[in-house]
């Protein structure tokens, strides 16, 4: 292939912009057909770990998340990835089309994410002209069954960032709740009112005075009050209390009032909480252990300046994190930050399961798969030592502009009736 800067006439003059752009042109679609026929290979290869369940044995919570952690692709890439493996066998002629280069990977994508079964050969045929929208409006053309009567409006809240600096809640309640809120709201500004006014009937006659609290400052305050008391019952924001008996003599647990425990289920349940525990023996309390709260808010904060994100290998959950004593609390642990790491919920019941094996310390901290392997959190990205797929240049859409006046939408068959 030639470059740009080899490009001479043959009388040794400049080459003319429309000849560069035809040798570029080439070489982008010898690039393009290969790429996709790459994207076809991994497709494949993401297939067979989705269809034999292999991913589990990774710690990934889902197909897509493994694909992201081990390719260094976008979350929405590796959707679409996982996407069209899921369906490869539903659109195969759509998936060779990947594999000889003339179709990418986003036009299968469309494709695997909403058409409708049976529809292989038509978008097969449409995606070789059609860019990536005009086939997002073809599969939206498609006649859908009738979803019947729309649900009501639901209760919720939702809350949309905006580039002023501002953030836009909206809430939905039932009648009820919302004349709960609307007095709570009244009640809290009347309040606000009152020490406005008290305050300003004790100042000076000309000192300025802020404005005068408005039904926001009463939404501000309400929910600072809801969350003094949540402060006051659990001043250091642990999940849970847990009261657990524990026999001395055959070394099991039992919940207060509630069924036996496992090894796995009594650690998971104690490792970010308040555990009170009593011993027995011969089936009669015989004292109480230390009521231990095992993670206090500044280490929790430290922890989560330290490493905001779940500490398994390829895993960004950043929300609703437990933290973990690498070595239990029960076995002897200390309540450190050496000892400590933060786990999203699914790691954590993966690890207490046998499904993962964490050990530590934290700074030189070692995740393993169930079969002993090490997860590492980069990419398995590297240099290729296989020449590209011989495949023909892919030569895209044709970049006409549709008109859809004319198209015939992909017709679903008829469910066949019943006998």
């Amino acid at each position: 292939m030639a470059s740009t800067a080899t490009l001479d006439s043959p009388d040794g003059g400049a080459v003319s912009p429309t000849a560069r752009l035809e040798v570029l042109f080439e070489e982008l679609a010898e690039l393009t057909g290969q790429r996709n026929a790459i994207d076809g290979r991994i497709v494949e290869i993401v297939a067979e770990i989705d269809r034999d369940e292999l991913w589990g044995a990774t710690g990934a919570r889902t197909v897509a998340a493994l694909v992201a952690w081990k390719t260094g692709t976008s979350p929405a890439t590796a959707a679409t990835i996982a996407a069209v493996a899921h369906r490869r066998e539903s659109f195969p002629r759509c998936a060779e089309g990947m594999r000889e280069g003339r179709l990418s990977l986003d036009q299968v994508g469309v494709i695997a994410a909403r058409a409708a079964d049976g529809s292989d050969e038509h978008y097969a045929q449409l995606a070789s002209v059609a860019t990536v929208s005009q086939l997002r409006t073809a599969v939206a053309l498609e006649p859908r069954p009738d979803p019947g009567p729309r649900p009501g409006p639901q209760a919720g809240i939702a809350k949309t960032s905006t580039d002023a600096g501002f953030d836009v809640w909206r809430l939905t309640l039932p009648h009820p709740e919302s004349a709960t809120l609307e007095a709570a709201l009244a009640s809290h500004r009347d309040a606000l009112v009152a020490e406005w006014t008290r305050d300003r009937d004790r100042g000076d006659a000309g000192a300025q005075h802020p404005p005068m609290p408005s039904t926001l400052d009463a939404f501000v305050r309400l929910v600072e009050s809801g969350w003094d008391v949540e402060t006051r019952r659990r001043p250091h924001g642990q999940r849970t209390t847990v009261v657990v008996h524990l026999d001395l003599n055959q070394r099991i647990a039992a919940l207060h009032r509630g069924p036996l425990l496992a090894d796995a289920e009594r650690q998971y349940l104690t490792c970010d909480a308040t555990c009170e525990v009593w011993f027995e023996r011969d089936g009669q309390p015989i004292g109480s252990g230390r009521t231990t709260r095992t993670i206090s808010r500044r280490l929790r904060r430290a922890l989560e300046h330290r490493h905001p994100t779940c500490a398994v290998p390829g895993c960004a959950a950043t929300r609703g994190l437990h933290a973990h004593h690498i070595r239990h609390w029960e076995d002897g642990g200390d309540t450190d930050l050496e000892n400590l790491i933060l786990l999203c919920p699914h790691h954590h019941r993966l690890h207490h399961r046998g499904g993962i094996t964490i050990t530590g310390p934290a700074t030189r901290l070692r995740v393993t798969d169930s079969d002993g392997n090490q997860l590492h959190p980069g990419s398995l990205a590297r240099p290729p030592s296989q020449p590209p797929p011989t495949v023909g240049p892919c030569t895209g859409p044709t970049g006409e502009r549709a008109q859809w006046w004319w198209y015939d939408p992909y017709q679903p068959k008829p469910p066949r009736a019943a006998n």
